[in-house]
């Protein structure tokens, strides 16, 4: 497979530091982190270690829910770990990798409001911006078109999540 980088690793950590003092200074201060995963795992530790570097230290509860399996085609959204009784009443940061449909966006928020959340805010690292998608994020690292991306977190069936930059299949 051949790939070409979009965001180096540096050009990552500068926007994720970026990203934490915008969230660290906005008006409604989340007080759990919930990052999807598996594809926001890693995005989700570079941001909640960079808010505690702003003060904004977070508690972590891990949301599972797949879209994709093997295949570049979203499928159904199967949840394997939801919100637990801990989400009642708390300020909510949904943390993912890619918002391309936002299905799995939507999906995470309507359980996490099911929930009995106080609020629901979203922060992913890529945002394709499509006209179509159906949920939107609060706060975005990098905006993108419609490639398919690798790298970060995100996969092509399992590989290539461990790369250090985020890079489009060409």
């Amino acid at each position: 497979m051949t790939h070409s980088v979009l965001h180096s690793e540096e050009a990552i950590a500068a926007r994720v530091s970026a990203l934490a003092k915008k969230i660290a200074h906005a008006p409604l201060l989340p007080d759990i982190a919930m990052p999807i995963l598996v594809g926001g795992f890693i995005f989700a530790a570079d941001l909640v270690r960079a808010l505690a570097r702003e003060g904004v230290e977070l508690e972590i509860e891990m949301l599972w829910l797949r879209s994709y399996g093997d295949k570049r085609v979203a499928s159904a959204i199967s949840m394997i770990a939801g919100p637990s009784e801990q989400i009642a009443g708390r300020h909510v940061l949904v943390i993912d990798g890619v918002l391309d449909f936002g299905r799995t966006i939507k999906k995470a928020v309507a359980l996490i409001e099911a929930a009995g959340a106080a609020s629901v805010q979203v922060a992913v690292a890529l945002d394709k911006k499509r006209p179509d998608a159906v949920a939107k994020a609060d706060y975005v690292a990098f905006e993108s078109g419609n490639d398919f991306v690798i790298g970060y977190g995100m996969d092509d069936a399992g590989k290539h999540r461990a790369l250090p930059y985020i890079s489009k299949v060409i």
